[in-house]
């Protein structure tokens, strides 16, 4: 499963890079994670817990950053196992390019794979919550970058 989107970040494009480098605003930005931890320069362990359709799920995972070209690119990579549920392992190119002197065009191409009692569900309802969980992800990530309050409803 494949999927690209691409978001405008008002802030300068060495403010968003960092973002993308700190843990602790991965970890605000990433849906249902529970703990984000770095456990090397470019690694982290991961907690998620996810909906998918009638599966509510646990993650246990790894993340890696690969690729690193900054300010302007990375991979990041990861892989999760949900125990019953099945695994989910992933990748996100994402990249940088300055908008203007205060902003920020950032785009990404992610590429997913599921496998287990998940994979079951079929690929359109697996599809739609991957596009949702990505676009929650970058939007959330732009929100905590811009420093806006974040509004839930």
């Amino acid at each position: 499963m494949d999927m690209q989107g691409s978001e405008r970040i008002e802030a300068p494009i060495e403010t968003v890079w960092r973002a993308l480098n700190d843990v602790e605003v991965l970890r605000q930005a990433i849906p249902g994670c529970e703990a984000l931890e770095k456990t090397g320069e470019t690694s982290m362990s991961a907690r998620v817990v996810l909906k998918i359709g009638p599966i509510k799920a646990k993650f246990d995972g790894a993340v890696e950053l690969q690729n690193l070209n900054p300010p302007h690119s990375y991979t990041i990579a990861g892989e999760g196992k949900g125990g019953l549920a099945g695994f989910a392992k992933g990748g996100a190119d994402v990249a940088l390019v300055e908008d203007g002197p205060d902003a920020t065009l950032l785009t990404y191409e992610v590429k997913a794979e599921v496998g287990g009692k998940i994979a079951q569900l079929g690929s359109r309802l697996i599809e739609s919550t991957s596009k949702k969980l990505a676009a929650e992800f970058f939007s959330t990530f732009r929100t905590v970058v811009e420093g806006k309050p974040q509004v839930t409803g």
